[in-house]
C-alpha cells in the first residue's frame, strides 16, 4: 500500500484557482461566510451561521486552540534597509519555556534580505509595557534554509511580550499583502489561547460566541486541543509525486482530560474536527497509541509521515490507542502529551478516530486537499467546481465547508 501511495501524481490534485477568487480579506462578520455542507451524495449552500442545525445531534466538536504570534520581525537598519526575521520555532527549547524568558533566547528563523544583514547584531528600540526595550539580534549559524538566532533584550519583559510588541502577524504569503491592525484580531481564532503558530488554523476563523453558544444550547460538547502551525503548511509539493515530499513537523498538545473525554465520547458520538491542524493531531494521538501498544517504552512521541502506513504497527480501536496513550501519561507522571507530528494523510488513508471535517477551500496541489480527498473520495472535484462556479471564497479568509461523508 505504501508504494502505491507515494506514488500519487500530484497533478491529481490540482484545479484552476482564479486570482480573484482568493479572499484578501475577511468577511465583515464572521459567521456571515457561506458553508458548503456535503452530506453523503447531498451538497447544500449555507450561511456559516446554520452550523448548529445541521450538526446531528450526536455530534462532538474539537477545536484547535493555538494562537499566531507576531513571528515577523522587521528590523530597520540606518542605511535605510529592512531585514525581516520570521520566527519558526526555539532553538533546542520547549516552546512555552521560551515565551517565559526574560532576557534571552534563541530561535529557528527565517532571514529576508540576509545578505543586506553584514553587522554581528542588528536592534530595534521597544516600549513594551510602558518601559523601555532594546531588542538586538545575532546570526549564530545557518539550519538548511533557515538560520539560528539568538534574541537578547532589555527591559525585563517575556519573550512572549517582547514579540507581541516587535512583531507583525505573519499572513499567508498567497494574500499578496501587508498586515493591517484588523488582522491582529481577525486572524485569531476566538477561543485561540495557547500562543505558538506562525499560521491560523483557518476552519476556526468562521467561529463566534453566538456559535458556540447555539452548539452548548444543541447539547453538542466540545474539546480544545493544540496543534502550533508552522510556516511549512505553506509549503507546495513541488515534486511530481508526494512519496518524495517531506512534512514540516508541528508540535501538538493535549491534556488527559482530552483523551479521556474522546474515549468517553466515541461510542456513542461522531468525532467532528474544526480544521484539518485538529485532524492531523486527533489521527496522529491514535497513532502514537499503536506505537505504544508495540513498544510501552518510547521516551516521546514523534509521528513520521508513514507512520500509518506501516505493517508492522497494530492496528487497535480509538479507545484502546488512546487508552495506551493515558497509561503511557500517566508513568511519565504527566497530565498532558506534547510531541511532533509529519502525519501525511492522503488518499488511501483510513480515518481512525474524525468522522466529519469542517474546513477551509485550499490550495491546489497541497497537502491539505490530499487530506480532504482522503475522507470524501473524487468527491472533492464536485464540491470546489461547485464552490467555483458559485461565487465561494477561497483559502485562509475564505468560505467553509462541512465534510460528513
Amino acid at each position: 500500500m505504501l508504494n502505491e501511495l507515494k506514488q500519487i501524481a500530484i497533478a491529481d490534485y490540482d484545479y484552476p484557482l482564479p486570482d480573484d477568487r482568493i479572499a484578501r480579506h475577511p468577511m465583515a462578520e464572521r459567521d456571515h461566510s457561506k458553508l458548503l455542507m456535503l452530506q453523503g451524495e447531498k451538497m447544500e449552500e449555507h450561511s456559516f451561521f446554520d452550523l448548529p442545525k445541521l450538526l446531528p445531534a450526536d455530534a462532538m466538536l474539537v477545536f484547535n486552540d493555538t494562537r499566531v504570534i507576531h513571528a515577523r520581525l522587521l528590523f530597520r537598519k540606518p542605511t535605510g534597509s529592512t531585514i525581516e526575521i520570521f520566527c519558526l520555532e526555539p532553538h533546542q527549547m520547549a516552546l512555552s519555556e521560551a515565551f517565559e524568558q526574560r532576557a534571552r533566547c534563541v530561535w529557528n528563523c527565517l532571514v529576508g534580505n540576509n545578505k543586506r544583514w553584514r553587522e554581528a547584531t542588528i536592534e530595534r528600540e521597544l516600549d513594551v509595557n510602558g518601559q523601555a526595550c532594546t531588542l538586538v539580534a545575532r546570526r549564530l549559524e545557518a539550519a538548511g534554509s533557515s538560520w539560528v538566532v539568538e534574541f537578547a533584550w532589555t527591559g525585563g519583559a517575556s519573550f512572549a511580550e517582547v514579540i507581541e510588541q516587535a512583531g507583525v502577524i505573519p499572513l499567508p504569503p498567497y494574500l499578496g499583502r501587508e498586515a493591517e491592525a484588523d488582522d491582529n484580531t481577525r486572524y485569531q481564532t476566538v477561543y485561540a489561547r495557547n500562543e505558538g503558530s506562525v499560521a491560523a488554523p483557518t476552519a476556526g476563523l468562521h467561529f463566534t460566541p453566538t456559535v458556540l453558544h447555539a452548539l452548548e444550547l444543541k447539547g453538542i460538547p466540545t474539546e480544545y486541543i493544540t496543534l502550533h502551525v508552522g510556516a511549512g503548511t505553506f509549503k507546495p509539493v513541488s515534486s511530481p509525486t508526494i512519496g518524495e515530499h517531506e512534512m514540516h513537523a508541528e508540535l501538538v498538545e493535549l491534556s488527559a482530560s482530552n483523551l479521556q473525554h474522546i474515549i468517553e465520547n466515541t461510542p456513542k458520538r461522531k468525532i467532528v474536527a474544526v480544521g484539518t491542524t485538529t485532524v492531523r493531531t486527533l489521527e496522529s494521538v491514535y497513532w502514537f497509541g499503536c506505537k505504544l501498544l508495540q513498544d510501552a517504552t518510547l521516551p516521546s512521541m514523534h509521528i513520521d509521515q508513514w507512520d500509518p502506513y506501516r505493517e508492522d504497527l497494530p492496528a487497535p480501536s480509538l479507545q484502546e490507542a488512546y487508552a495506551a496513550v493515558l497509561r503511557w501519561m500517566e508513568r511519565q507522571g504527566s497530565s498532558t502529551l506534547r510531541g511532533t507530528t509529519q502525519l501525511m494523510i492522503a488518499p488511501g488513508y483510513r480515518y481512525r478516530v474524525v468522522q466529519a471535517l469542517i474546513t477551509n477551500f485550499h490550495q491546489p496541489k497541497s497537502t491539505l486537499l490530499l487530506l480532504v480527498s482522503a475522507l470524501i473520495g473524487d468527491r472533492w472535484r464536485d464540491l470546489y467546481h461547485y464552490a467555483l462556479q458559485h461565487d465561494f471564497r477561497f483559502l485562509s479568509y475564505g468560505d467553509s465547508c462541512l465534510l460528513m461523508p
